[in-house]
C-alpha cells in the first residue's frame, strides 16, 4: 500500500461522512490508497454510516473515547502504507491533494513530514505552518497578549510567506500531515501525554531531532471547518490545551521553565476571571460574563498539571 489515510472520529457523522467522500473522489494516479477509521465510542451513528456508506474503510471502532493521540496511534499501528496520513474528519481533500504530497515525499527523500495548503469554510487561508515556539512566545502567544506580540507572531507563522509557496516550516499542523513510514519506525507514534494540541508540534519536533525535514505544500489544499470535536467539551478544551501547552515546554526547556509558565497562565486566567465577573456586576451581557466566570474557574481549579 502506498498511503494509509488515518482518521480519528468521535460523534461528527456528517462531517466524517463528506470527509471520506472526499478522499474517494481524489484523483489519487497511480498511489494505492487505504483508509482507517478509528472510531472512538461515538454516541452517533458514525459505525453504521460507515459501514453501510462506505465498507472499503477498515472501522475500528473503540469501547471509549480514547482520544485524539491515542486513537491516531492505534490506526498508526495497523496502517501498511509507505506513507501515512493523519487527517482530521471535520477536512475535506480538494481535488489532487493527496497524491500532490506522496509526490513530493517521493521526489525530496531528505523530507519526513509535509503538509498541505489550509483553507476555511469561506475559502480565506487558515494558519497551518509554523515555525518552532521560543520561551518567550510560550508567554505572548497567550491569546489575551497576542496584540502585544504581532511582529513575533508574524515570523512565527510565516506570515509573510505566501501561502500557494512550497517551503520548509518547522512544523504544520495535524488536521492534515503526512509521514514517511520511517519517521513512524525511528520515532514512534503521537506522544499520549497529550490529549490534544501540541501532539503535532511535539511529533514535527522529534522528528527534526531524528534529521528529518518538514515541508509545507502550498499546491495541496484541503478545507478545515475547525473544533468539531473539541467545542464538545467546553472549559476541558482551555484545559487540554494549556497542559499539552505546560508539557511541550517542560519536555524542552525543563520543569523550571514549565512552573513559572504554569504560575502565569493560572494568573491570566485569573485576572481574565476577575475581569469578566466585574462586567457581569455592570451589567454587561451577563448570560455571557457568567458562563465565562465558570470556564475560567474550572481551568482554575484544575491547577493546570505538568504532565
Amino acid at each position: 500500500m502506498d498511503i494509509s489515510v488515518i482518521i480519528v472520529s468521535w460523534n461528527v457523522t456528517a462531517l466524517l461522512r463528506d470527509c471520506l467522500a472526499s478522499i474517494y473522489s481524489s484523483n489519487m494516479g497511480e498511489y494505492t490508497l487505504e483508509v482507517i477509521v478509528v472510531d472512538s465510542a461515538s454516541s452517533d451513528d458514525t459505525p453504521v454510516m460507515v459501514k453501510a456508506e462506505f465498507p472499503a474503510v477498515r472501522l475500528l471502532e473503540q469501547i471509549e473515547n480514547v482520544g485524539y493521540t491515542r486513537g491516531n496511534n492505534i490506526g498508526l499501528a495497523v496502517a501498511t502504507g509507505r506513507y501515512l496520513l493523519l487527517l482530521n474528519p471535520d477536512t475535506t481533500v480538494l481535488d489532487d491533494a493527496i497524491a500532490l504530497m506522496g509526490a513530493y515525499l517521493d521526489a525530496h527523500p531528505g523530507v519526513g513530514i509535509i503538509g498541505p495548503q489550509t483553507l476555511n469554510s469561506d475559502g480565506t487561508h487558515q494558519p497551518s505552518r509554523w515555525r518552532f515556539p521560543s520561551r518567550r512566545l510560550a508567554f505572548l502567544e497567550t491569546a489575551w497578549l497576542r496584540p502585544y506580540a504581532a511582529r513575533l507572531l508574524a515570523d512565527y507563522e510565516y506570515a509573510g510567506v505566501h501561502p500557494e509557496s512550497t517551503h520548509g516550516a518547522d512544523w504544520v499542523q495535524g488536521s492534515c500531515l503526512m509521514a514517511r513510514r520511517e519517521v513512524y519506525d525511528q520515532i514512534g507514534g503521537l506522544d499520549t501525554g497529550y490529549v490534544m494540541f501540541f501532539e503535532e508540534l511535539d511529533w514535527c519536533k522529534r522528528a527534526a531531532d531524528a534529521g528529518f525535514k518538514t515541508a509545507y505544500l502550498g499546491a495541496a489544499r484541503i478545507v478545515h471547518y475547525g473544533g468539531a470535536s473539541t467545542d464538545q467539551i467546553g472549559a476541558r478544551k482551555h484545559i487540554h490545551y494549556n497542559e499539552s501547552k505546560l508539557r511541550y515546554f517542560h519536555k524542552g526547556y525543563g520543569h523550571t521553565f514549565a512552573w513559572l509558565l504554569r504560575i502565569f497562565l493560572l494568573a491570566v486566567y485569573g485576572w481574565q476571571m476577575a475581569l469578566e465577573w466585574a462586567k457581569g456586576v455592570l451589567g454587561s451581557q451577563r448570560s455571557l460574563r457568567r458562563e465565562r466566570v465558570s470556564t475560567y474557574w474550572q481551568v482554575l481549579r484544575s491547577g493546570l498539571r505538568v504532565r
